[in-house]
């Protein structure tokens, strides 16, 4: 039997909790896994203001879990036509063309409300309504590959990355992914379009790549990424996401993708942030991105990195499996079943 719904005073909105000792977390139970521990973590840390910081006026999908972790996943693109009249909406376009109205964050309320829903994770795209086309973040997502880790990542990330961002007049604010990767985000003036953005990003992933010391890769194929960390440059396409900051994960133990400072970056563990330590840390310190927006950094710089290793015949790179084929993109064929690539190496 159901346990009985509770009202919640968010920020004095009322938002219903239905079903609050359901198990989200089977591994941790009743004691630290059930809905109402998911749903007061995120009420605790939007009322904080970080996680409001982290979705405002972003258009946002949310990856449901209504019967928890182990049950069947729902990303929801679009906002239901039933909700609350706190809850706001934003139009976006997707790679496809076609428009759809998805949550738009206004407050801590709307962030209780979809966790109500069984969110487990947040994925804010990386605009601000209403301007939807032109991003504020240029996101780097470290992505371990089989036989490397979360040490790995953060090794090129505080020995590669950041050095380099310096180099370039830039500055990076980190955080865990909640899993084995790595984040890092650049605030930008939101003058510049998706394609442009992703080319930035581009430039700024090969030049790890080149300074990584064969430890990085920017290889899109799989089979061609070996024991390395992947830098995904296509996290800056239209209609790409990644979890976001103060997001809770679907893993065992209830991670969450948490910025941390540079300074904490090669102590921490992704394993000790979680849904039931998160809330402490940021009172005790604060939040490292809290003041991330008000800097605004220029793409000139690695828009003309970009431009040069096209000159050198670099090209661009592929787009995800999903999109439309985009202009100046090269074949979106797998190397191994490239039949052209096959003649052209037995020539």
């Amino acid at each position: 039997m159901a346990s009985p719904a509770v009202e919640l005073d968010v920020d004095g909105i009322a938002v219903r909790l239905s079903s609050p000792d359901k198990i989200y977390y089977p591994q941790l139970g009743t004691d630290g896994g059930t809905k109402r521990h998911l749903v007061e973590y995120y009420r605790t840390v939007a009322l904080q203001g970080a996680a409001v910081a982290a979705l405002k006026d972003r258009p946002t999908h949310l990856q449901r879990f209504p019967d928890g972790i182990e049950g069947e996943e729902v990303y929801q693109k679009r906002l239901p036509a039933k909700r609350p009249e706190h809850v706001e909406s934003c139009e976006v376009t997707f790679p496809s063309g076609r428009k759809a109205d998805v949550l738009r964050v206004q407050n801590a309320a709307n962030i209780v409300w979809a966790a109500n829903l069984g969110t487990i994770t947040f994925h804010p795209w990386a605009v601000r309504c209403p301007d939807t086309d032109h991003p504020d973040e240029l996101r780097i997502d470290l992505d371990p590959q089989p036989g490397t880790g979360f040490a790995e990542a953060v090794a090129i990330a505080d020995e590669v990355l950041r050095p380099l961002l310096s180099e370039l007049g830039l500055e990076g604010f980190p955080k865990t992914s909640g899993g084995r990767g790595l984040h890092v985000y650049i605030p930008l003036a939101p003058r510049w379009d998706f394609i442009e953005v992703r080319h930035a990003g581009i430039a700024l992933a090969r030049e790890v790549e080149r300074r990584s010391g064969d430890r990085a890769t920017t290889a899109w194929w799989k089979e061609e990424r070996g024991e390395r960390i992947f830098i995904d440059f296509n996290q800056n396409a239209r209609d790409r996401t990644i979890a976001a900051a103060y997001s809770a994960r679907k893993t065992p133990i209830a991670t969450v993708s948490t910025p941390v400072t540079w300074d904490e970056l090669r102590d921490v563990h992704p394993d000790d942030c979680t849904i039931a330590t998160v809330p402490n840390l940021l009172a005790d310190r604060g939040d490292p991105m809290a003041a991330m927006h008000e800097k605004a950094f220029e793409l000139d710089v690695l828009l003309e990195m970009f431009e040069k290793d096209i000159a050198a015949g670099l090209g661009d790179l592929p787009y995800p499996p999903n999109y439309p084929k985009m202009p100046g993109e090269p074949k979106r064929v797998q190397p191994s079943r490239d039949r052209d690539r096959k003649q052209t190496e037995t020539e």
